[in-house]
């Protein structure tokens, strides 16, 4: 394995969220007196964070006082219902576990609300991490490369033995900004010729295909 460390975004690589996302940001939305949107609408508003989502879900002509309640609403209502429909993607768990027979160390990055990262982590990936950091308080989220060099220097992991795997053009641009490659997650909300129009270099349709990928 040519890289000691591996570093996963969460939503739309590791976990398919969609479903419960776009229910939280439709509770959040209808209590307010706002129409809903699709589910594909929610697919190409996340990525950014939560305030962004909401930011992009709300009317335009909204209020900076009616984001903050739809905000404040979203974030009740998804900590208590962020894993209802939430599923890890086929061959997540049989990639995480063969990473970690070959010695390597795994992490998760994302720009998700840091208490829905634990919440899921503990439901998911018990004992298949040795990391996870979501959006919190006193570091820039992604594209930022800050919440990797945190990871990264928390697990002692060097530039050249760690990549970043991620389904966002979000994703693709934290790693060139961290100076490390990443692999595009083709499974994702975004799909390959996005990642493709994105920049990304290195491209996997499955996850059995990443584990080919880092071992090559």
């Amino acid at each position: 394995m040519q890289y000691k460390t591996v570093i996963f975004d969460l939503d739309g690589t590791l976990l398919n969220t969609l479903d419960d996302l776009a229910g939280a940001t439709n509770y959040a939305l209808t209590q307010h007196g706002l129409p809903a949107r699709t589910k594909d609408e929610v697919r190409w508003f996340v990525g950014n964070g939560i305030r962004k989502l909401i930011k992009r879900a709300v009317p335009a002509e909204a209020s900076v006082e009616l984001q903050e309640q739809v905000y404040a609403t979203f974030n009740t209502y998804y900590k208590a219902h962020c894993n209802d429909k939430t599923k890890a993607y086929d061959g997540i768990m049989e990639l995480l576990a063969a990473l970690r027979k070959a010695g390597c160390r795994t992490a998760i990055v994302s720009n998700k609300a840091d208490y829905g990262v634990q919440e899921l982590v503990k439901q998911y990936f018990a004992g298949q991490l040795d990391a996870a950091c979501g959006e919190r308080e006193g570091i820039a989220k992604k594209p930022a490369p800050d919440m990797l060099f945190a990871v990264m220097e928390k697990l002692g992991a060097e530039k050249n033995a760690t990549i970043y795997i991620g389904d966002s053009d979000t994703d693709i641009e934290t790693a060139r900004n961290a100076g490390i490659p990443c692999i595009g997650a083709c499974w994702g909300f975004r799909g390959r010729d996005f990642l493709m129009q994105h920049g990304a270099k290195l491209l996997a349709e499955n996850p059995q295909e990443v584990l080919q990928l880092l071992q090559d």
